[in-house]
This record gives C-alpha cells, structure tokens and sequence, in this order.
C-alpha cells in the first residue's frame, strides 16, 4: 500500500537558536517519515544560524536538500549545497550541518 506525505506540512522548526549539541536539540529539528528494514527516512528542518555540529555516527546517510542552503560537514570536506543538491556520508565520518537559509533536508539512512 503505498503511503502519501506532505513534507511542508510535517516541517517544523525549532526555535532553539545556535549549536544544537544535545540529543533533545536534535529531537526539536529531526522527525522520522519512514522506517523500513532497508532504510529509514528523516526529516530535518533547521532555521537560519542552527547547527548540528559534527560527531560520527554508525550509518551511512544521504542528506537531500528539499529547500534553503546549508553547509555540510563530511570528514574533512565542507560543501554548501542548496534545493536539489545531495551529499553522502559513509559510516563512522564525522559529519555536521549548518544552516545558511532557511533549510529542510530529507536523511536516508541505512537502518539502525
């Protein structure tokens, strides 16, 4: 069966301004859309100035860029990528995001 979302009517944004370092700051921009046995499917909405700082974590993830511009951190690399653009993190890098504009992105991860 197949299930229909509305990304702009799930995008949420925290008001918690700067780095959002703990668990409960990340909570506040991250929503899970679909979770399958072969990936799982996030939504991460952060306003201008917010930013999830870079720590590893133990999946592969791709970020999508649905709206805005922001400045990925993967390793040692940064890139700015804006609507359309996408950027692969492989397990166990460190990586971050910092919001340039107004940002959604959708998260594509291995299961865990």
């Amino acid at each position: 069966m197949a299930k229909v979302l509305d990304l702009n009517k799930l995008a949420e944004f925290s008001q918690k301004q700067g780095l959002l370092n703990t668990m409960e700051d990340r909570r506040g921009v991250k929503k899970d859309v679909l979770k399958t046995s072969n990936f799982n499917i996030v939504l991460i909405c952060l306003d201008v100035g917010q930013e999830i700082p870079s720590r590893p974590e133990p999946y592969d993830v791709c970020f999508y860029v649905v709206d805005g511009k922001g400045a990925f951190t993967v390793g040692n690399e940064q890139v700015e990528l804006t609507r359309g653009g996408m950027i692969f993190a492989p397990a166990n890098e460190a990586r971050g995001i910092r919001s340039l504009e107004r940002l959604t992105i959708l998260g594509i991860q291995e299961p865990h």
